[in-house]
C-alpha cells in the first residue's frame, strides 16, 4: 500500500475520533485494506458503525450487537444491508449462513468468549474466515501506570492500577496467542495468519489520551461528534502522536493481536 493511501487512512480516523481510539483503529483499518473477504459477511460487535464507515468501500452483509444504542446510532452510516440486535452465543441465523465473520476488538469485552467462538464457527461455511483482532496478554503488563508504580516499588499498587485500567476498558480477556489457538481449535478453526501490533511505547501515549480525553467526551455528548473542527490544523499535534505508531505497526513486543482463522473443511 503506497504512502498516500496510508496517510488517507491515518487522517479519516483522526477526523471522527479522539487521538487515543484513532491511533489504533487506523491501524487496524490498514491490515483490512486487502483482505479477501467472501461473502456474506457478519461483522459481530458492529457497535455505531463507524470502524465499518471508514475502513470498507462497500456495506457489509449484516452487524450484529447486544446493545441498542450503538444500532440505533450505526443506522445513519448505512453501512449494513442488515442490523440485528443480539448476543454472539446465540446468533438468530441458521448454520453455516456466512462465508466471513470479522470482529474488531470485540471479543475481549464478551465474558463468555468460548460460547461465542463456538457460535462463529456454528454460522460459517466449511472454509469461512473469521478475522479478528484482541489486545494479548501483554497489555495489562504493559499500560504506562503499572510500570511506573512498579519501577518505584509499589508493586501491589502496580496491580491494583493494572486490573483498574483493564477494568475501564471493560476486558475480560488480554489472551496469548497459544490460548487463543487453543480456544480456536476446540471450535473447529485453524489460524492461518497472525501477528502482534502496537507497541508498549503506543499504548502509552493511549492510556495518557484516555486521561486527557474528557474535552472529546464533553463534544460527543453536547454535539453528537468526538472532533468539533475536523481540519488538519486543529489536529496536526494528534497526527504527529499517532504517526509513529501508524508508520510502523507491527511489533514483537506489541499488546495487540491481529488473527486470521479459517474453519476446518
Amino acid at each position: 500500500m503506497n504512502e498516500e493511501r496510508n496517510e488517507q487512512i491515518l487522517w479519516r480516523h483522526l477526523n471522527s475520533l479522539p487521538y487515543f481510539r484513532a491511533m489504533v483503529r487506523a491501524i487496524e483499518d490498514r491490515f483490512y485494506q486487502g483482505l479477501e473477504l467472501p461473502r456474506p459477511i457478519l461483522d459481530l460487535g458492529s457497535g455505531d458503525g463507524h470502524f465499518t464507515s471508514v475502513t470498507f468501500s462497500q456495506p457489509l452483509d449484516v452487524g450484529v450487537d447486544p446493545w441498542w444504542g450503538p444500532l440505533l446510532e450505526s443506522k445513519k452510516y448505512h453501512v449494513y444491508r442488515l442490523l440485528i440486535q443480539g448476543d454472539g452465543g446465540r446468533l438468530p441465523f441458521p448454520s453455516q449462513a456466512f462465508s466471513s465473520v470479522i470482529s474488531n476488538s470485540v471479543l475481549e469485552h464478551i465474558p463468555h468468549v468460548d460460547e461465542v467462538v463456538k457460535e462463529i464457527s456454528r454460522i460459517l461455511r466449511p472454509g469461512g474466515k473469521f478475522v479478528f483482532c484482541v489486545p494479548n496478554h501483554r497489555f495489562p503488563e504493559s499500560v504506562l501506570g503499572k510500570q511506573v508504580l512498579s519501577r518505584l516499588g509499589f508493586s501491589a499498587w502496580a496491580d491494583g492500577y493494572s486490573r483498574f485500567f483493564n477494568r475501564i476498558s471493560r476486558h475480560y480477556h488480554c489472551d496469548s496467542v497459544e490460548v487463543w489457538d487453543q480456544r480456536l481449535s476446540s471450535a473447529g478453526f485453524v489460524i492461518e495468519k497472525s501477528w502482534d501490533y502496537f507497541s508498549p511505547k503506543a499504548l502509552h501515549k493511549m492510556e495518557i489520551g484516555h486521561a486527557l480525553g474528557l474535552p472529546a467526551l464533553f463534544w460527543k455528548k453536547i454535539a453528537g461528534r468526538w472532533i468539533l473542527l475536523p481540519q488538519k490544523w486543529n489536529l496536526w499535534f494528534a497526527y504527529l502522536i499517532a504517526r509513529e505508531s501508524f508508520s510502523s505497526p507491527y511489533s514483537p513486543d506489541g499488546v495487540y493481536s491481529f488473527y486470521i482463522t479459517r474453519k476446518v473443511d
